[in-house]
């Protein structure tokens, strides 16, 4: 693969240290072995369990120019980390995925080639058709997910299998016109992008990932984001 493009991929991070020194082995790992250009923005928001100098160790290990560190001082929310990631991004293509190997980053290479292959303005993981799975989530936990999907898909008349998964490759200049474009916070933001995506007219490409439920930690879905979820299920449903 040619390395005229380059690959910046935004992690935001929150108590994360058991995890973070594995998922960036694993980034390394898999862009190399394809010879990939790209840096890692780790985007930490003030962890208190010591996140920040463990990404600072990992640093010192692959060097300055793949492992960045743009911390914030307190907890701000997905939407914003990655609107502070993008304005440090030397790549021009983003990858967001997640710290706590509920993304692994062996689909990358995928992701990258398919864009290649069709110039797709976006590539999104999905984990709703054959190939894709979730794994170590409860019945109810999948019935939640999947309802979204079906309910997002039917009021919002989108093609895309996994409207809420995370994990996804956008050309730059397309995601920031998309970031300009949301009014979401939070869990629901990542479903608004392919939203805008749709009403913008960009091209979405598919690829079959295996979401696997966090190994260490907390999960972050509760009760709350389910009702938050809804309410800005039926804002986009209104207003696209």
């Amino acid at each position: 693969m040619s390395s005229e493009n380059k690959y910046s991929i935004l992690l935001p991070t929150y108590n994360e240290k058991d995890n973070l020194p594995i998922i960036v082995w694993l980034i390394v790992k898999y862009l190399s072995a394809e010879n990939l250009n790209y840096e890692v923005i780790i985007i930490d928001d003030g962890s208190p369990d010591g996140t920040l100098d463990v990404a600072k160790d990992l640093q010192k290990i692959y060097g300055e120019d793949k492992i960045v560190l743009r911390p914030r001082a307190s907890k701000l929310g997905l939407g914003t980390a990655y609107i502070h990631g993008i304005k440090h991004a030397t790549g021009n293509f983003i990858i967001i995925m997640d710290a706590d190997f509920s993304h692994h980053p062996k689909f990358i290479p995928e992701f990258i080639s398919l864009q290649k292959k069709h110039d797709y303005d976006v590539v999104s993981g999905t984990r709703y058709v054959t190939g894709g799975g979730v794994f170590g989530w409860d019945f109810k936990r999948k019935l939640i997910s999947r309802t979204a999907n079906f309910l997002s898909q039917l009021l919002l008349n989108i093609s895309s299998s996994d409207l809420t998964g995370s994990f996804r490759l956008y050309k730059k200049d397309v995601l920031q016109k998309l970031i300009d474009g949301c009014v979401s916070k939070g869990y629901v933001f990542q479903m608004e992008m392919l939203v805008r995506a749709r009403q913008y007219g960009y091209t979405v490409g598919e690829v079959p990932i295996t979401f696997v439920d966090r190994l260490y930690g907390e999960s972050k879905l509760g009760g709350t984001e389910i009702i938050q979820f809804a309410k800005n299920l039926l804002y986009l449903f209104a207003t696209t």
